[in-house]
Order: structure tokens, then sequence, then C-alpha cells
């Protein structure tokens, strides 16, 4: 059975807002209320790929402590620059 998109957003959107570290809870949840409603299918499929990286790796990455894995570090530089301007 495969999920229509309002509901793919609905799930990612839940993914982004209950994290294993809060900080990230914050970070994910502004870029999600940012992004989503306009992401297509493929940018769906990497923001679904993107959370189920380790919480401690994703910090690393959008805090600039680590370079991301080059699949993401398109969208690592967005949720970066929109932490930066928060």
């Amino acid at each position: 059975m495969s999920e229509d998109i309002a509901t793919r957003r609905k799930r990612l959107y839940m993914r982004s807002i209950r994290r294993g570290i809060k900080e990230m809870d914050l970070v994910l949840t502004r870029y999600a209320d940012a992004h989503l409603a306009r992401m297509d299918a493929g940018q769906l499929d990497l923001y679904d790929r993107l959370l189920s990286e380790n919480d401690h790796d994703l910090y690393q990455w959008v805090s600039g402590q680590a370079a991301p894995p080059e699949a993401y570090a398109a969208m690592i530089a967005e949720i970066s620059e929109g932490m930066r301007r928060a």
C-alpha cells in the first residue's frame, strides 16, 4: 500500500519534530515548517533518508562541525542557513 503525498508530509513532519535530541527537534521543525509543503517526491525521498540518520551526525553536519555526505550537502546547507537566520 502506497502513502499519499499529504500523509507522507505529515509523517515526515512528525519525524522532524520528535527527534532524539532537542537541538535537532528545533532545527528540523523550523526547516520542515519552511520547506516540507513545497517538496516534490524526490526531495521528500531525500529528506526521508536524511531523517533516518543519527541525530548526533545530523547536528555535526548542520553546525559545520563535520562535512555531510555529498547526497545531503545541498539540503544540509539549506537547513544550516535556516539555523543561522534564527
